[in-house]
């Protein structure tokens, strides 16, 4: 692991006095098993997932700059209970706040940048949904050419706005040199999205999926999540009711939903930052949200136990094969023997995640979108 004194240089421990309930965690719960940075910074040797809160909210205009929305997450997801002992998680407290808000992103850049270089999975508490910026150049900094899946209700590319939270999307998506090999947007409310901001993304050969074309087919977007790197989710995209720290819609996502697409991001091998943004607890009630983070969180944890068990794409054994031809294209389709999860070849021979709706499209000598789509891209 990287020195860890250059990390905790950008961090604060975690103040358990602060989050823990008075008698403490019982035996079993996260808060007696997590490895948390209070006094010692903890040994990530063998960690897989890294907890980092970052409470940055002044690229959203709001002031104070600093919420501590991330320990009251923390103090519901440390009271559930550990059932994946596969997984060992640390927790490294919080991203010092920055005289401008843009210092705080550097830090957190250089934090996430550092973990992921040393294979771990980052897990950011937000704070704005703008850290997906800094979330995205941790990778840039690499060089490393991603994908990237964000979920939220609206499209942040209003570029008359004054505040960055509701225009990043821009600079990520257009900025140079750009590593951001492709992007999907999940669960986007139509009313909220003018149509010629989609038809702009879909030229740029991006996917836009609709609210109402998730909650109906949600399976579906377990290949979109699994081919991604950067995965950021906007509390905005679930209904007020589910989150009610969440002001913008009465409409989106269930408490359910938005668990399972957590899951999918914990399964997805490629996935290694995991962004929660845009909770801020002076709107929330009775911690209903935070607790809601608390079980995507979970979730999380439960996707990544499961995806651990997955065969490498080599291991032919563990793996149905079907050749076949659609319109006058011969490719393989994969399906896992472990997780009953498809892959389909494309013509550079490269497989990518796809779906069983994708197979039966092929088998009745259709082209799946999804296969089109990534012609088009490549």
């Amino acid at each position: 692991m990287s020195d860890p004194l250059s990390i905790s240089d950008f961090l604060t421990p975690v103040s358990l006095a602060e989050i823990s309930h008075d008698e403490g965690y019982k035996e079993g719960q996260m808060g007696k098993v997590i490895s948390v940075w209070t006094d010692e910074f903890p040994d990530l040797d063998e960690v897989q997932l890294v907890l980092i809160g970052c409470g940055e909210q002044r690229g959203s205009g709001r002031l104070p700059g600093q919420t501590n929305g991330p320990d009251i997450i923390r103090r519901h997801f440390y009271s559930l209970y550990y059932w994946h002992q596969d997984i060992r998680i640390a927790d490294l407290g919080n991203i010092r706040t920055g005289a401008q808000f843009t210092d705080t992103w550097a830090a957190l850049k250089t934090v996430t940048e550092a973990l992921i270089g040393e294979g771990k999975t980052v897990v950011i508490l937000g704070g704005s949904h703008d850290l997906t910026l800094p979330q995205y150049y941790a990778y840039a900094g690499g060089k490393r050419s991603i994908e990237a899946s964000c979920v939220d209700a609206l499209v942040d590319l209003n570029m008359d706005a004054p505040f960055r939270h509701e225009n990043f999307l821009m600079e990520m998506l257009t900025g140079e040199p750009n590593f951001l090999r492709h992007y999907n947007h999940i669960a986007f409310q139509s009313y909220f999205v003018h149509p010629k901001m989609l038809e702009t993304l879909d030229k740029l050969r991006f996917d836009c999926y609709r609210v109402g074309s998730v909650k109906e087919n949600i399976d579906e977007m377990e290949p979109v999540i699994r081919n991604s790197h950067l995965f950021s989710f906007d509390i905005t995209a679930l209904a007020h009711s589910f989150a009610p720290a969440g002001t913008v819609s009465p409409n989106g996502l269930n408490g359910e939903e938005a668990c399972v697409l957590m899951q999918y991001a914990g399964m997805s091998p490629n996935v290694n930052t995991v962004g929660i943004y845009g909770y801020n607890p002076n709107h929330d009630r009775d911690e209903m949200t935070a607790r809601q983070i608390s079980h995507m969180l979970w979730y999380l944890l439960d996707g990544r136990s499961r995806g651990r068990k997955e065969a490498n794409l080599d291991e032919k054994d563990s793996f149905n094969e079907y050749h076949m031809a659609f319109a006058e294209v011969d490719t393989i389709f994969l399906q896992s023997k472990k997780t009953g999860r498809w892959w389909m070849q494309l013509p550079d021979k490269k497989f990518i995640a796809c779906s069983y709706k994708d197979y039966l499209l092929a088998s009745s000598n259709e082209i799946p979108e999804r296969w089109l789509r990534a012609q088009e891209r490549s």
